[in-house]
């Protein structure tokens, strides 16, 4: 609803009273299509994404640039009350012709992560520069998915760890170079594909200045990790219109540390320590999710620390652990993702490396 010029305008006419009321954190929403014949899983069908964003409209949230909120949270200041910002990952061309008209009509700005190698080759599924353009004409962003939507951990035969950062690097950097030749500019944010990463990728983010997304759940704030952010995941199985008012009323867990093992998963069960700012919370009331497990075993060592621990060790590919905690009043609830990693003897990932 805020586009980027009317968005800086309201942060300047805010008063004293109104910043008191407004909003420290963002709420990220991801989709891929906007399709009832594209994979379900990844998918919202255009009547689905119509009742979303009209409940967005209906209800006052507010819609805002996603590159300039981020920016205003990492230097403190306040958001609009309600704001929510609005993203899709791949550049189907399904978001032009069934999303577009959709957000365009309700004046919601949104961005989109691009993988440019279909872009390139002019897939018919795919967007074109110059529908790129023409979104761009209202409100549309478009930001970097990498060259080939690769698992950005995983080495070729025969890779070496600096032959894959390499590579790695040249799936971002000509994205980058794509974006200023056939846009003029680039927002620099990246979506990793399938939400992988780790501490050389996100090194290679910062160097850059690139703000980067995981596929984590959770809310964005000031105390976020920028070059691995949260988003909420509102097709498929999350496409209702109950889940997404639950996600859309969430708020950033109160962390004062976490500490997660890094970003492999072992043969051993993974486990996360979570210490809380001090402050009225309803701690004992948090419960830890596992995927495809069930609850987490949680362990508290003091009143504002505790353990999370799996109760089985991961199997090959993404594993998380998602941590809810309802607010004093029962309206929001507090919200915490961590995603590893873990590999096969038959697939090559990179080592792990700070």
């Amino acid at each position: 609803m805020l586009s980027k010029v009317h968005y800086g305008i309201f942060l300047g006419a805010l008063s004293t009273s109104a910043a008191l009321q407004a909003q420290d954190y963002l709420p990220v929403l991801q989709y891929h299509h906007v399709s009832a014949s594209s994979p379900k899983s990844t998918s919202v069908t255009p009547e689905q994404f119509t009742e979303q964003m009209d409940y967005l409209k209906n209800a006052g949230f507010q819609v805002v640039d996603l590159r300039s909120a981020l920016d205003d949270l990492k230097a403190n200041k306040p958001l609009p009350e309600k704001a929510v910002a609005i993203s899709f990952d791949d550049a189907y061309r399904s978001i032009y012709q069934a999303g577009f008209p959709i957000l365009k009509e309700r004046n919601f700005p949104f961005t989109v992560f691009i993988n440019t190698e279909p872009v390139e080759r002019k897939s018919r599924s795919f967007l074109t520069w110059e529908q790129m353009k023409e979104m761009e004409q209202s409100g549309g962003v478009f930001a970097n998915h990498t060259i080939s939507h690769p698992y950005m951990l995983r080495k070729e035969k025969g890779e070496s760890d600096e032959a894959w950062l390499s590579r790695m690097t040249k799936e971002v950097d000509t994205v980058e170079g794509l974006l200023e030749k056939n846009l003029g500019h680039s927002p620099k944010m990246l979506a990793y594909p399938y939400g992988e990463s780790n501490g050389q990728i996100r090194g290679m983010m910062k160097e850059r200045g690139i703000m980067a997304f995981g596929q984590q759940s959770g809310v964005v704030s000031a105390d976020s990790d920028f070059e691995n952010l949260p988003r909420f995941p509102a097709s498929g199985a999350y496409a209702k219109l109950s889940t997404l008012k639950t996600k859309l009323n969430a708020k950033p867990m109160p962390l004062l540390s976490e500490k997660t093992g890094g970003d492999y998963a072992t043969d051993q069960p993974v486990s996360i320590s979570l210490t809380f700012k001090e402050g009225q919370y309803r701690l004992k009331d948090l419960t830890c999710y596992v995927a495809g497990q069930g609850k987490a075993k949680l362990d508290w060592v003091s009143d504002t620390e505790v353990t999370a621990t799996a109760e089985k060790p991961f199997g090959v590919g993404r594993g998380r652990i998602n941590c809810t905690m309802p607010d004093n009043l029962g309206k929001h609830y507090y919200w915490y993702s961590n995603v590893w990693i873990r590999s096969s003897p038959d697939q090559g990932y990179v080592s792990e490396k700070s």
